[in-house]
């Protein structure tokens, strides 16, 4: 038996001595250049994260063997705050972070060394380098075919000369600004942050609520809504009875609001004085007034206000919000729930909803219609009020109309007032921007809370301008997105973006070049980094030292722009230097394919497309984005604290790297979120062992030509078999159906090929000489997804070469039979039938089974049906078969047969009557042996014992079936 760890580390020494994998531009190839992203090096990563570049590698390593010149990089993402904040919190000996980082270091090292590496964590290029390195070395182990000269990390100095030339394009552009925006911000690290700052949320976007002053006493009750037009229909106020609320002094206004909010408000530059804290009980059955209008609100008792999320006062609008309607009929029906509160009861009943909306389809008033719909009972029904506020909400802002009472907003679209709705209540001092994070909890990296604030002098890049928006759209609307399902994600991604941070104030990265106090943000340092994996190793060869990186530099290399003779002057770098990188851009730009996880649309995959539309001509506008779906383990999300957490250092001792890849790879397709099994990874080593078996076995034949060899039917079936799994197999991998892919190459063949091994004794002339022939090609079937074992039997085939830089099969036509195909599938079926049957009647005892080969009428049958291309439904498949005369007066018969084919969806494989009843007799052996029945076959027009007229019931390609 093949020891998997021995073949790994030979073949990845062997391909790393060969450079077998480093791709430089050959003019008369054509070339795939193809990226995943590049790790973030601050963790180890797990079997999940292994998806994206398994996926990547098949792809690699498939378009490489179909003659195309492939390039597959890899690099470190160390900029931003997450290494610099766990630096801090080593240094600043955190428990929780030392007991994590210890047991991260043990993954690669010894324990005895843990905390002398611990130790240098203190500096966050340590931590960067440390991981990175050792995210490297899990990379190489899982044998993907990457160009590692290619390798860099995003603080190191040429790519900060890289970034800062980036910076310098879009600020001339005008799309990086100053200004004072709402941005996540973490108040301990005094930084904006983004999603790779997170350690919870990290794909939180800011709710922008409008804040709305009710007139309370000597000051404002202040709610918070995200639906503005909706303050027309307020019928009372709530507050939460449990909560302690604040009064606060803002400018020259007294202010009512959540403790909560008074740190949002301030973050928000609302600086205020605390007056007194309030119960909330106090405010229950006072009264306030409507903003808008004369109107008197009585205050009203509600759990569900959450003090935490906005101000903690909730405005009500029982007709078009489900939670304030089963609020206030919850306190209407029952006395009991306003027990402890000075309430007038009749007058609470009195509160009647307010319509403000029109819409199709609902009535007065809709909220009130989808409580009952859904049968809500209470207001702690919260998923089915979730569900109708959703619902609601959708359909009132595409679809409703303002009605006669909202003022100089009646007969207006609901999706078109909001601004409107702001500016008027703005002009009366009666409302004001509020923001906070859309989800909770929202945390830092560094263990805090994250908080929106409003900064001044911020740096933004601004997504929002409009030419930029169009420019991205066009270049989304050429590319291919697979799957395309995902596009939609794209183009709603592009039309909410607007202005985004893209600095801060600490952690690794690149200077803004034209505000020095600046570090430009993590994701916008790492948008169009494919193209410097095409700079760097020329770089290092020609020891260029940063310095001489200037723009005029990266502007001539990347953009063809620039006088090359001053460039090479003034940069002190040789002409020819200059035209060799520039030719390196030429060739492999743009992105053929970049491979990625779903999770990245929102963000770096939108800003990938959205950079490059601003900086490169349009031929270096990347062509096509496939994504795939996370991974999570036994039914539940990886991590650490759950204890299912496997690093991906731990594949190759715990599971060997090409078994690893082909499960990561089988398991579910592009769109599904797969769940990795344990018992499932056992069943694919069992089959992957009776491969290796099977390979061994080939791999001691010597090679002789199939054309000097007289080929039965079963051997003639399998090299048709494998000539069509070529096909198959390729248009799965055109088609980016990985799972396919596997099941043709893998499971399926592996049955075929043992099938065949089952049926042709081992003494046969043909057999060894079939079975080289097979394996020869199944190698290199296999090869992107399990390099290491193709190789090692490739060799011992007896080639010198590697079979990763072999050609892709092609089928050999004259091999293909698909006839064959077709009768044999009608005996594995049969035998599968004669199984199951055994199964069922295990109790009595089987010698014998009689198989009956359909009637011919029904051959005739099935021909004309197909023939018709009629749908595969009794009411049209019926007319047909009564017109022929002879089929005619079997009504009854051709009911059944119509009404077997309409149950089955469609034809399943048949093959003419002659052939399929030559290829059970031909195979009886087999069948006696697989099933250990003595076999009869009998002819369906006149069968010699039928004892319960089974015959009858035969199919063309599902011959009955009689047992004794």
């Amino acid at each position: 038996m093949i020891d998997s760890k021995e073949i790994e580390t030979k073949w990845q020494m062997r391909w790393r001595e060969a450079k077998a994998f480093e791709a430089d531009p050959i003019p008369q190839r054509p070339k795939f250049y193809l990226t995943v992203p590049y790790p973030y090096a601050n963790a180890p990563m797990h079997v999940g994260h292994g998806r994206t570049y398994t996926i990547g590698d098949i792809l690699a390593r498939y378009k490489r063997m179909q003659g195309y010149n492939v390039l597959y990089p890899m690099a470190a993402h160390v900029t931003g705050t997450p290494v610099s904040g766990v630096a801090n919190r080593i240094r600043d000996k955190d428990p929780e972070v030392l007991k994590l980082y210890r047991s991260n270091i043990a993954i690669w090292r010894p324990k005895k060394d843990v905390d002398t590496v611990l130790a240098t964590f203190i500096d966050p290029m340590a931590i960067a380098q440390f991981f990175s390195s050792a995210i490297e070395g899990d990379l190489r182990k899982l044998g993907y075919s990457i160009d590692w000269r290619r390798n860099f990390t995003t603080n190191d100095p040429e790519y900060q000369a890289f970034v800062t030339w980036q910076f310098n394009h879009l600020y001339q552009l005008g799309y990086i600004t100053k200004g004072s925006y709402p941005v996540l911000f973490c108040v301990n690290c005094g930084n904006a942050v983004g999603e790779d700052d997170l350690l919870q949320g990290e794909h939180a976007k800011i709710a922008e609520f409008v804040a709305i002053k009710f007139p309370f006493e000597d000051g404002y009750l202040i709610t918070a809504t995200l639906r503005p037009e909706t303050v027309y229909g307020v019928t009372n106020v709530w507050i939460n009875p449990n909560t302690i609320y604040a009064k606060i002094q803002v400018n020259e206004e007294i202010w009512f609001v959540s403790q909560p909010a008074v740190r949002k408000l301030v973050n928000q530059r609302y600086h205020s004085k605390r007056l007194d804290e309030i119960p909330g009980t106090e405010f229950i059955g006072k009264t306030c007034k409507s903003p808008i209008e004369d109107r008197e609100l009585l205050i009203l008792p509600a759990e569900f206000v959450d003090p935490e999320n906005a101000t903690g006062i909730v405005y009500s609008v029982p007709s078009h919000a489900p939670f304030d309607w089963a609020a206030l009929r919850d306190i209407q029906k029952s006395k009991r729930a306003l027990q402890g509160f000075k309430l007038d009861f009749d007058a609470i009943k009195a509160i009647d909803p307010i319509s403000i909306i029109a819409i199709e389809g609902y009535g007065e008033h809709p909220a009130i219609e989808l409580v009952d719909k859904l049968k809500i009972k209470d207001q702690k029904a919260t998923t089915k009020l979730n569900e109708a506020t959703e619902t609601l909400y959708r359909a009132e802002f595409y679809e409703g109309i303002m009605k006669d009472n909202t003022g100089p907003f009646a007969g207006r679209k609901v999706s078109q007032i909001k601004d409107d709705v702001i500016s008027f209540l703005k002009e009366q001092n009666r409302a004001f921007q509020f923001f906070q994070p859309d989800q909770k909890p929202v945390t830092c990296r560094c263990g805090n809370d994250v908080v929106v604030a409003v900064l001044p002098d911020q740096w933004f890049i601004n997504y929002g301008d409009p030419q930029w928006k169009s420019q991205a759209r066009k270049a989304l609307n050429q590319m291919f997105i697979f799957p395309e399902v995902y596009r939609r994600l794209f183009e709603s991604t592009f039309d909410w973006l607007k202005e985004r941070p893209a600095a801060r104030r600490r952690g690794l990265g690149t200077r803004l070049p034209f505000d020095k106090k600046w570090v430009i943000e993590a994701l916008s340092d790492s948008t169009i980094y494919m193209a410097f994996y095409l700079l760097i190793h020329h770089i290092r060869v020609n020891q260029i030292i940063p310095q001489q990186l200037s723009y005029a530099f990266f502007d001539y290399v990347l953009l063809g722009k620039g006088d090359i003779t001053t460039i090479a002057e003034k940069s002190n770098i040789p002409e020819e230097t200059l035209v060799e990188i520039r030719k390196e851009v030429e060739y492999w730009y743009p992105n053929d394919l970049r491979h990625t996880a779903v999770g990245h649309i929102p963000n770096h995959l939108s800003f990938f497309i959205f950079h490059h539309t601003a900086i490169f001509p349009e031929k270096f506008w990347p062509k096509a984005i496939t994504l795939n779906e996370f991974v999570i383990r036994e039914g539940e999300k990886m991590s650490k604290s759950k204890g299912n957490f496997i690093p991906m250092a731990e594949i190759p001792r715990r599971y060997g790297a090409d078994l690893y890849r082909l499960y990561i790879s089988q398991i579910g397709d592009l769109q599904s979120i797969v769940d990795w099994k344990e018992k499932d990874v056992n069943t694919a080593r069992r089959r992957l062992n009776r491969l290796i078996r099977i390979f061994s076995d080939a791999s001691k034949i010597p090679d002789t030509p199939l054309d000097e060899i007289k080929l039965s039917m079963a051997s003639r079936w399998i090299l048709s078999k494998i000539n069509t799994t070529i096909r198959d197999a390729t248009e799965s991998l055109e088609n980016f159906r990985f799972r396919s892919y596997i099941l043709q190459t893998f499971f399926q063949l592996l049955n075929h090929v043992e099938f065949y091994l089952r049926r042709v004794k081992k003494s046969s002339s043909e057999r060894n000489p079939v079975l080289r022939y097979i394996v020869s090609i199944w190698i290199k079937l296999l090869t992107p997804v399990m390099p290491h074992l193709c190789e090692e039997i490739w060799e011992r085939l007896g080639s010198i070469s590697f079979v990763s830089l072999e050609n892709w099969p092609i089928p050999d036509e004259k091999f293909i039979d698909e006839n064959i195909e077709k009768a044999m599938e009608v005996v594995t079926q049969t035998i599968n039938d004669i199984k199951e049957i055994k199964g069922l009647l295990k109790d009595k005892k089987i010698g014998t089974v009689h198989i009956f080969v359909s009637p011919d009428w029904k051959y005739h049958a099935f021909k004309k049906l197909i023939k018709a291309d009629a749908p595969p439904t009794v009411k049209d498949l019926m007319p047909i078969l009564m017109k022929d005369a002879k089929l005619k007066k079997r009504g009854k018969e051709i009911n059944e047969l119509v009404q077997a084919i309409a149950k089955a969806g469609g034809y399943w494989t048949f093959v003419d009557k002659s052939t399929e009843k030559n290829v059970l007799t031909e195979n009886r052996d087999l069948i006696q042996a697989e099933t250990g029945l003595t076999v009869e076959i009998q002819d369906g027009d006149k069968p010699k014992k039928d004892p319960e007229n089974r015959a009858a019931k035969a199919l063309p390609g599902r011959p009955a079936l009689f047992l004794e």
